[in-house]
């Protein structure tokens, strides 16, 4: 607790900065059927290098983009600007013809289901870690099965102790830890507890699954986002080569962008990393 305790002028120094009054009102956009668009945007953090550079891309309403790229490329960055924790330092992002800075910020979450790398390991009970995905279900235990069957947490939830109803983490009497994997479920499932969601946001959503659990979990989300519009971000090429159109960044940029075929023909840079990660398995 005294460690603890010497961050805390930090975080109300934090707390006390002045934020951007959110001004949106729009619940749909001018072009329900244009999707997602990028328009010379570009970020930098205050004081900050720039992050991305000059990216324009557009993603119709149901297909699905794979963002490839070593770490620092901007991948997560991109995503962030997408769910407005962020906003553009320069260009504009439309969503439905709109740009993003004019709808309501609650209606444009509500349509976006996201799971970070990042994620929350919520020191509450396995359902109340699904329900935080939805909010307004967020004591609903159909929904709490139906999107952990999704997530493919199904299966090791049954064999808890109390099922969806025991407590995770150690912070609380009789919690239970679970392994990487079993949490990365757990984070899965939350995305899809968002019913509401068109669009789905995967940020290295298997990178502490085994190889059989990373193929299961794609081969569900193939099945259950093919009217959706699906964003994945991931370090293994064998989950993106199957995308609409896979994109590759550099330093804030984007270097190439086409079909896994297109990119192969290329024998550029997606060429290259695909060779080298495919060798591994020879």
């Amino acid at each position: 607790m005294f460690e603890d305790n010497l961050y805390l002028s930090n975080l109300y120094e934090f707390l006390e900065q002045p934020t951007e009054r959110e001004t949106g009102t729009l619940t749909k956009g001018e072009l329900p059927d244009d999707g997602i668009r990028f328009e010379n945007v570009g970020f930098a953090y205050p004081g900050g290098e720039q992050v991305l550079d000059d990216i324009s891309l557009h993603l119709p309403p149901g297909q699905s983009l794979a963002l490839v790229g070593e770490n620092g490329s901007g991948k997560t960055t991109l995503i962030k600007l997408l769910t407005r924790l962020y906003h553009p330092s320069c260009g504009r992002i439309l969503l439905d013809g709109s740009d993003l800075r004019d709808w309501d910020t609650q209606i444009l979450r509500q349509r976006i289901g996201v799971i970070f790398q990042d994620f929350v390991r919520y020191q509450l009970s396995v359902g109340e870690n699904l329900g935080v995905g939805d909010t307004h279900a967020f004591e609903d235990e159909r929904r709490w099965q139906a999107a952990a069957q999704r997530g493919l947490a199904d299966d090791f939830i049954s064999r808890l102790p109390s099922g969806y109803h025991t407590q995770l983490g150690r912070w609380f009497k009789d919690g239970q830890e679970l392994s990487g994997g079993q949490w990365q479920k757990i984070a899965l499932s939350r995305a899809w507890m968002r019913e509401s969601a068109d669009i789905l946001v995967l940020d290295e959503p298997t990178a502490a699954m085994d190889a059989a659990a990373e193929a299961a979990v794609f081969n569900r989300f193939r099945d259950h986002s093919r009217h959706q519009t699906s964003i994945l971000i991931s370090h293994r090429f064998s989950t993106v080569r199957s995308a609409d159109v896979i994109v590759v960044m550099a330093r804030g940029r984007i270097i190439e962008r086409g079909s896994h075929n297109e990119l192969m023909a290329n024998g550029d840079r997606y060429a290259e990393l695909f060779e080298l990660q495919a060798a591994g398995y020879r």
